[in-house]
């Protein structure tokens, strides 16, 4: 199967200071990965390094879909097939979801059967509710990262990276976002979730667990 994600001897910078190392990583479109590590490991580096985040300098390769994304906009990056899910999601005052999933459509140049695919995503992460409401305002926290896996499966990337998405979560929502994610299993998908914790993965059918350490995966 090919890859969706394909990182071949990525190695970034803050400064001076040297974080990645040579990540080596593949995820294939039909599969969710898991990659942990301890703190410090260069996880939530490899997010920002994938995403363009600018503070970072990078060389190496990370491609999404057969394209590469070092030296892209952010928002190229995105409309490539790139989406990251943040460890601690925003509110947005004054827009409702539905107007953010709109715009993101529109953004995207989403058909006409857009809409429906969005209420229908919305029912069974039981997040219809929540649709007319402030983007996460007065959500729990796992409501809030269903949002997130909302507006994933609305926007259909190529490659979703989920960046300690079970971050402070209690196990009844470490439940849902478990099942958020097995919910958006695809063979046009590839997940790479990043924790921290194991709990997660007692719920989430992984197909490889990878390892990070000391800027490198190991394993």
């Amino acid at each position: 199967m090919s890859a969706a994600l394909l990182v071949r001897g990525l190695e970034a910078c803050l400064g001076d200071l040297p974080i990645l190392k040579g990540v080596d990583l593949e995820v294939p479109y039909g599969e969710v990965h898991a990659l942990m590590g301890p703190n410090g490991s260069g996880k939530s580096t490899l997010c920002h390094v994938l995403m363009g985040k600018p503070e970072y300098s990078a060389t190496g390769s990370a491609l999404v879909g057969g394209v590469e994304m070092l030296g892209l906009p952010v928002d190229a990056r995105s409309r490539a097939g790139l989406f990251l899910g943040y460890q601690y999601p925003v509110e947005v005052a004054g827009v409702t979801l539905r107007e953010l999933l709109e715009e993101m459509g529109e953004a995207a140049g989403a058909g006409p059967d857009y809409r429906a695919g969005v209420e229908a995503a919305a029912a069974r992460l039981a997040l219809a509710p929540f649709l007319g409401r402030p983007v996460n305002e007065g959500l729990s926290g796992g409501e809030k990262k269903r949002s997130e896996m909302l507006q994933l499966l609305a926007l259909r990337p190529r490659v979703a990276v989920l960046d300690e998405i079970d971050s402070g979560l209690d196990i009844d929502a470490v439940r849902d976002v478990a099942a958020a994610v097995e919910a958006m299993r695809s063979p046009d998908l590839g997940v790479l979730l990043i924790t921290h914790y194991s709990r997660i993965l007692r719920y989430v059918n992984v197909d490889r667990v990878h390892v990070m350490a000391a800027g490198r995966v190991v394993r």
